[in-house]
């Protein structure tokens, strides 16, 4: 019987109210990843926390309003969340059928940049100046757009139970795919969003079952065209010392050397617990440059100290952690594949920014997934997330 505060969804059936469809053995909410998407969350609110703390005293960029990053971080949040559920909602088989539109808008996207339309940013031309202080960097959008266009191709046959995997011409097919917006996006030029598809490309290529001499013939290619790279002095100029400054840590530390530097000295002023949330001595200083951005975690350093960062590290491990048992678990490749080129992504992209922030790996300019205030780059980790959910979902059903 129906009670009388008892709700009911048409086609759910007569009398059975909406909590008890959505807490049902085979609901979407059950069957939800829900240590990716609770560490996500805490990843994002720690990122708030941490993007007020290293703006709220920077008048030249807050436009005199110590919450203009914040409010603006948890929009970004909010929208994110917002497409994740719309990607659980339709689905990453029914975006398959997509795929195709969505590779094409990516690398207009990237071109556009080339265009009057795009913006220079801290020496890359990589954004897209949209008004009312929002802009929109599309290579961020070329990391989905290579996970879901690679395994579109790499999977067709095997899917379909004609090979058991992909043939020399389908990786070369799915190579070439990767190939021309990473090239568009290396002539902005955005060398650390390159490096970031690289590792994610080789993470697609180990995960369709390729043969081992492609990896290997890739990483070959990689070492080469580093070095022609290199030699033809075909890097700029702020990019060459951003390599020398990692080579030398005490190279200029007022010039070259000076981000990683302040970079350095914040975090080890943290020591263990750090100096207290909004006390950090560099952050309220304001030392440290792109702290809400690219050095985001020298203020969880300095901050919050060993701990904090270590927690930031563990809540990453995580979705990492949840995101490989999503790829071993599926029962088809297509599947298996995007879990594991994201798996790629966020593993890399999160060793670069945190390991530039402590000196171990060169700056490179890219943001650390969750935590970075940047609406692209949050945009499309949660998209990301919602194909890991639609996978999780997804994995017994025909």
């Amino acid at each position: 019987m129906t009670g009388a505060n008892s709700f009911t969804v048409p086609g759910y059936g007569p009398g059975r109210p909406v909590w008890t469809r959505l807490l049902a053995r085979d609901s979407v909410l059950r069957r939800l990843d829900w240590p990716i998407l609770l560490a996500a969350l805490a990843l994002s609110f720690i990122g708030s926390l941490l993007v007020y703390s290293a703006t709220r005293n920077r008048t030249a960029i807050n436009h005199s309003d110590p919450y203009y990053f914040l409010v603006r971080h948890l929009m970004n949040l909010g929208i994110g969340f917002a497409l994740m559920a719309g990607t659980v909602w339709l689905g990453h088989r029914t975006l398959r059928n997509a795929v195709p539109v969505l590779y094409g808008l990516s690398v207009l996207g990237v071109l556009l940049v080339l265009t009057p339309l795009g913006a220079t940013i801290n020496g890359n031309r990589n954004w897209i100046v949209l008004g009312g202080g929002f802009s929109l960097q599309p290579s961020e959008f070329v990391k989905v757009a290579i996970v879901l266009g690679m395994a579109l191709v790499l999977a067709a046959q095997v899917d379909a139970g004609d090979r058991e995997y992909p043939d020399g011409r389908t990786v070369l097919q799915a190579l070439g795919l990767a190939a021309v917006p990473m090239a568009v996006v290396m002539l902005m030029p955005d060398l650390g969003s390159t490096m970031v598809m690289t590792v994610t490309v080789l993470g697609v290529l180990l995960a369709s079952g390729a043969a081992g001499r492609w990896i290997l013939g890739l990483l070959g290619i990689g070492v080469l065209g580093a070095v022609a790279v290199w030699q033809l002095h075909l890097l700029d100029p702020y990019q060459i010392n951003r390599f020398a400054a990692f080579a030398d840590p005490g190279l200029d530390p007022s010039g070259v050397g000076y981000n990683t530097d302040q970079a350095r000295i914040a975090i080890g002023s943290g020591g263990l617990t750090g100096e207290g949330l909004f006390h950090g001595a560099q952050t309220t200083g304001q030392f440290v440059p792109e702290q809400q951005t690219d050095f985001v975690f020298t203020v969880a350093g300095e901050e919050l100290g060993f701990v904090g960062g270590l927690l930031i590290i563990a809540l990453m491990g995580v979705i990492l952690w949840r995101s490989c048992r999503i790829a071993r678990e599926t029962t088809e490749l297509y599947g298996t594949i995007i879990a594991a080129g994201i798996v790629a992504w966020f593993s890399f992209q999160s060793f670069e920014n945190i390991g530039m922030s402590l000196g171990i790996m060169p700056v490179a300019g890219i943001p650390l997934p969750f935590v970075s205030y940047g609406g692209s780059s949050m945009f499309a980790v949660w998209v990301a997330i919602g194909l890991l959910q639609s996978i999780r979902v997804r994995r017994t059903r025909p």
